[in-house]
């Protein structure tokens, strides 16, 4: 081989591996742009909502099924009814509202008492020991021909119980 030859053979190898290592980096900046399109696309994307949803109302049964100052659990849709003592209704979410525990229906002593950090609840979600800042959120309940029916389309904030958040036969 030749001094021409040895010299451009070793001219040629650097340029070729050059030419590689920028297909690579505009191939993977190729796919990465792809990524970000389609991250893009779905967040744009429009959602099924869950009002539209054939499960958004639950329906917990006849009105003589509660007994008064009674909590009854629906796991389905993630929420507690309570007929209190005066026979309304009350649909209270089983999520604290300190930091989103499950919290249990305790019937021996009567009141919600979450597993996280102890916040207890009454039978109307209101808080009787923090550190939850306010009441359980509740879920509209409405009664038609006797038969209880519970809206789980949205949980409704509350900072306390109020008496028109009952609904009564």
């Amino acid at each position: 081989m030749t001094d021409r030859e040895t010299l451009k053979a070793d001219t040629e190898s650097p340029s070729s591996r050059r030419r590689f290592i920028w297909g690579l980096w505009l191939g993977l900046g190729g796919v990465a742009l792809l990524e970000y399109a389609w991250l893009i696309a779905d967040f744009l994307r429009p959602r099924k909502k869950l009002a539209d949803a054939v499960e958004a109302i639950v329906v917990a049964g006849p009105v003589e099924r509660f007994e008064p100052d009674s909590v009854t659990p629906f796991p389905q849709g993630k929420f507690y009814l309570a007929r209190l003592e005066d026979g309304g209704f009350l649909a209270l979410s089983r999520e604290c509202t300190h930091l989103g525990c499950t919290v249990p229906w305790i019937a021996d002593e009567g009141r919600f008492v979450c597993p996280c950090h102890s916040s207890a609840f009454d039978i109307r979600g209101d808080v009787i020991d923090p550190p939850a800042p306010r009441a359980l959120d509740y879920y509209a309940v409405r009664i038609e021909n006797k038969i209880v029916k519970v809206d789980v389309s949205r949980p409704i904030k509350r900072p306390a119980f109020d008496w028109d958040q009952v609904t009564r036969v």
